[in-house]
């Protein structure tokens, strides 16, 4: 039996996005060196219908019968669903076993994305979830419905992933001073998923005294673990300095701090976070 323990955990859908969420998650398990599992969530209640008009169906004897043959349809449309999701799920894992990973498991489960992430969260170090999603494809909005509930719901390290896939080299740490930030550098400096990777630390917001003292105490974190840093103290709007320096940088990936009491928490709270989501454009690992 494969260990599942300590693994990274990857929710998907059946929509377009969910190769580059594949992608990701294969790309953090092997610089892990942690077990992958994708998880397919089956909503309970899902929001369709059969365009039928049972308005007159009801006289004597035909409730019973417009019950039993809904219950039927409910049954076949659950095994559909089920169906259709163990070959979705089987087709991600032999893509994993052939990028090299020896510990993939599958699990399809019925109910809401984040109550059975909360669930299995025990078990998981990392979480790889898509910015959108099934719902992207109908609503075309640019940030799919689960991330903020989610985000706000796990105390596990996320990494929102973006359409496509380039594997990791450079990353930028959006980093306040506060303590969740000092929680990132450190993560930053003892993860082998960061082994190797060009690291700049970005200070931003308004102007304080302390500001470059906090910065070098974080660079001086990662040239312990064998980094060489860049460290940059830009004041201004924190969303536009974030964003110009992602481009600037060709960072490709930006770790940050969310839902904290930081002197960022008027950034990170409500919709300023999937405002900084959409301007960033780049996978970002949102600390807990």
């Amino acid at each position: 039996m494969i260990d599942m323990s300590n693994r990274v955990l990857a929710p998907v859908d059946q929509s377009r996005y969910a190769d580059h969420v594949a992608d990701y998650a294969i790309w953090a398990a092997g610089r892990l060196s942690a077990p992958l599992e994708f998880l397919h969530v089956i909503d309970r209640h899902p929001e369709q219908g059969s365009g039928e008009d049972h308005s007159g169906a009801i006289g004597i004897n035909a409730q019973q019968h417009l019950l039993a043959e809904l219950s039927s349809r409910d049954e076949a449309l659950a095994r559909a669903a089920r169906e259709r999701g163990r070959v979705f799920l089987n087709r991600l894992r032999e893509q994993a076993v052939a990028a090299g990973l020896a510990a993939v498991d599958v699990r399809q489960r019925h109910g809401r994305l984040d109550d059975t992430l909360i669930e299995h969260q025990a078990g998981v170090r990392l979480f790889v979830l898509g910015r959108r999603g099934e719902s992207a494809e109908t609503t075309r909005r640019d940030l799919g419905r689960n991330v903020e509930r989610v985000a706000r719901a796990l105390k596990k390290p996320i990494l929102t992933v973006t359409d496509g896939f380039r594997e990791p080299r450079r990353i930028l740490i959006a980093f306040d001073g506060g303590g969740l930030s000092r929680k990132g550098v450190d993560m930053v400096a003892a993860s082998p998923l960061f082994r190797g990777l060009e690291v700049h630390l970005l200070m931003s917001g308004k102007p304080r005294p302390d500001a470059p003292r906090q910065l070098e105490a974080a660079a001086g974190v990662l040239r312990g673990a064998g980094f060489s840093p860049g460290t940059e103290l830009v004041p201004g709007d924190t969303e536009q300095v974030i964003a110009r320096a992602l481009r600037d940088r060709n960072a490709d990936l930006l770790v940050m701090g969310a839902y904290s009491h930081s002197p960022w928490r008027s950034l990170f709270v409500g919709s300023k976070t999937s405002d900084l989501l959409r301007a960033a454009a780049v996978p970002t690992l949102l600390l807990r």
